[in-house]
């Protein structure tokens, strides 16, 4: 059982790092776009792709503190 969580526990480290790197490339293409083309009314896809991948990183953070709070747990 530890040895699943373990596993699970790098799987979910890994994915929170993939969705914070590419929701800082797309704020930095969005912010690109905005200085290049000037005021902007509503949000472009760039700013949703980065607002998803950021409630994404979120989404994985939060599963892997409660995968350590289950190996703690056991531990005890």
């Amino acid at each position: 059982m530890n040895t699943f969580l373990i596993i699970l526990l790098v799987i979910l480290m890994v994915l929170v790092v993939v969705s914070l790197i590419r929701g800082i490339v797309a704020f930095m293409k969005s912010t690109k776009i905005d200085l290049e083309s000037g005021e902007q009314t509503d949000a472009t896809d760039m700013q949703l792709t980065q607002n998803k991948m950021m409630f994404a990183r979120i989404k994985y953070q939060a599963l892997a503190v409660v995968v350590v709070a289950v190996l703690l747990a056991i531990a005890n």
